[in-house]
């Protein structure tokens, strides 16, 4: 019997790791998940980009710029440009959303994951998030590193209709 606990307890750690991967890939094998509509807009493709902006993250646990505005329904490329020492990441949402995420990642400072809403940056590098903002509203993006956002790593977005 304890055995099967025991099957069974990392079969949920295998999936949750799965879940929560940091590293962008492919998944061999299996079929992309379909994007999810969020408060805040949905997964991007790039071939309908219109614009990129570019956010840099330093290690002074800023944003810049810290906000940007765009237009109901533009798809953008976020160019995430980390000049800091250490990794970032930008991950767009809710006040409350993101909140609930930090609190997530103090508890679990080693968990990994993967949205199209987020980018983790290694120190020096850049990646792009391809999003469609298709939702009016003001919203928020962090750096939900453990202690960053803590320290005040977040910006805010517009998007008008």
């Amino acid at each position: 019997m304890k055995a099967l606990q025991f099957i069974a307890v990392c079969a949920l750690l295998v999936s949750a790791t799965a879940s929560f991967s940091h590293e962008k890939s492919s998944h061999h094998g299996q079929a992309a998940a379909a994007p999810q509509q969020q408060a805040w807009g949905i997964a991007g493709e790039a071939a309908k980009a219109t614009r990129t902006i570019t956010l840099r993250m330093t290690d002074d646990m800023r944003f810049t710029p810290s906000h940007f505005n765009v237009q109901r329904g533009e798809t953008v490329r976020l160019r995430v440009q980390n000049q800091g020492q250490v990794l970032h990441e930008v991950v767009l949402g809710t006040q409350a959303s993101l909140e609930q995420h930090a609190a997530m990642m103090r508890e679990h400072p080693g968990m990994e994951h993967a949205e199209a809403h987020m980018a983790h940056v290694k120190p020096g590098r850049k990646d792009d998030l391809l999003w469609n903002f298709n939702r009016a509203g003001s919203f928020d993006f962090a750096c939900l590193v453990a202690g960053h956002f803590e320290a005040g790593m977040r910006g805010s977005f517009t998007v008008t209709p």
